[in-house]
């Protein structure tokens, strides 16, 4: 029960390449994507996270995703040490506050009330620990009327905004093709943690991260809402284009399509020069960013009607030549065949005990003297409670024994 393989990016990081938060503890008592994806991005920077999971089944997200049934837990649960802990037995919930004492940041994303109602509230914890920080991630946050209903991401994302504008106006609202409220509410809440960090580090005390789902989607929705209350303006469903934003779009080429943005005078100039059309820049019509965006319609049919001649190569390379921002609509197999991402060393491989070559995303973003690393892909179950309950905790072979006869661990 020893930890997996040993750190896995391409290069072996040595002592001081662990990431700027060495020695720090944190404790991942949340599952599916929202929590844990905060306890990755901690992790991602060297922090020693510790998950807590339940006897048995674990985390669900062991069993998520298509293909082998883990690989999407390869990557969110990378880095992290597995403990199986039963907290609605007294005996667990003791050793999650023995744990607590000598940890820095706790999260957990349970429906508001359920860490109170297993005597690991805030409150209690905080005497334990007075430079405790806890991370609380949830659908709507741990104070007002919803407080206590069940709220997945997708309903986050419809609650603060995101899904009333996804698609096109003459059909329903779609999605985007991933949990993106999820895994906002996890950036924020790995925000709001090194805030407290700093915070403690000023003061030596500890406090609570309330982070909500839809409260993560809205603080990316930008001027949505003074839009409104100040003009009477709401913004609908506008498929592939941001009205008045003109020419920003995806064009279709004999092999594929390009997406180009030269929205801005000055770029817009240079892709009617690359287009042979300089008088596109002098035409009363499209010469100004607010001119181009009454009319958009129209060039955008004009420039599809130049770039369907010819293949999505040659407009990329007309594009880069004069200036212009372009680039291809890119899929898993696109990003592992690109200069650009191996020269940055973008995705990486990590030894695995099943694949050979398990490939995924590095560590953003990138720091100079202290970079994060991929020590090892998401671990089997349970593979850390030795090193934690008896080199942690000081518990001895017998314990274990009683405590896995007992359904506590």
């Amino acid at each position: 029960m020893s930890d997996p393989s040993p750190p896995s990016t391409q290069t072996t990081p040595t002592a001081d390449q662990c990431g700027p938060l060495k020695g720090i503890r944190v404790i991942e008592m949340g599952q599916l994507i929202a929590g844990p994806f905060c306890g990755q991005l901690l992790g991602d920077m060297g922090a020693d996270v510790i998950k807590v999971e339940p006897p048995g089944k674990g985390d669900p997200m062991r069993e998520w995703g298509r293909g082998s049934a883990s690989l999407w837990w390869s990557v969110i649960a990378r880095n992290k040490k597995s403990i199986t802990l039963n907290l609605r037995s007294h005996e667990g919930q003791d050793l999650l506050k023995r744990l607590a004492q000598d940890t820095d940041i706790l999260i957990e994303n349970f429906r508001p009330g359920t860490m109170e109602k297993w005597g690991l509230g805030y409150d209690i914890l905080r005497e334990l620990n007075p430079g405790l920080i806890m991370v609380r991630v949830s659908g709507y946050g741990q104070t007002g009327p919803y407080a206590k209903r069940a709220g997945y991401g997708s309903i986050g994302e419809a609650m603060g905004g995101l899904r009333y504008q996804l698609g096109y106006p003459d059909r329903p609202a779609c999605r985007v093709g991933i949990s993106i409220g999820d895994s906002l509410a996890g950036t924020y809440a790995c925000m709001g943690a090194l805030a407290a960090l700093q915070h403690r580090h000023n003061t030596g005390r500890g406090q609570m991260v309330d982070t909500a789902i839809y409260e993560a989607v809205l603080a990316m929705m930008e001027a949505t809402v003074p839009e409104y209350s100040e003009g009477g303006f709401v913004r609908e469903r506008t498929g592939s284009i941001l009205p008045k934003v003109a020419p920003s779009n995806v064009y279709p080429c004999q092999d594929g399509e390009l997406l180009i943005g030269a929205n801005q005078d000055t770029v817009f100039a240079r892709l009617a020069t690359a287009m042979h059309r300089p008088d596109l820049a002098e035409d009363p019509r499209y010469a100004t960013h607010l001119a181009r965006g009454e009319h958009q319609a129209e060039l955008d049919d004009i420039i599809a009607q130049w770039t369907a001649q010819k293949t999505v190569a040659e407009v990329e390379a007309c594009m880069e030549q004069h200036g212009v921002p372009a680039g291809r609509l890119f899929k898993a197999s696109d990003m592992l065949e690109d200069p650009h991402y191996r020269a940055r060393d973008t995705i990486v491989d990590v030894p695995h005990p099943e694949f050979d070559h398990l490939k995924m995303q590095n560590v953003f973003p990138r720091l100079s003297e202290s970079p994060g690393t991929i020590r090892w892909p998401g671990p089997d179950l349970g593979a850390h409670n030795a090193d934690i309950f008896q080199d942690l905790l000081g518990l001895d072979e017998a314990d274990i024994i009683a405590l896995r006869e007992k359904g506590v661990i």
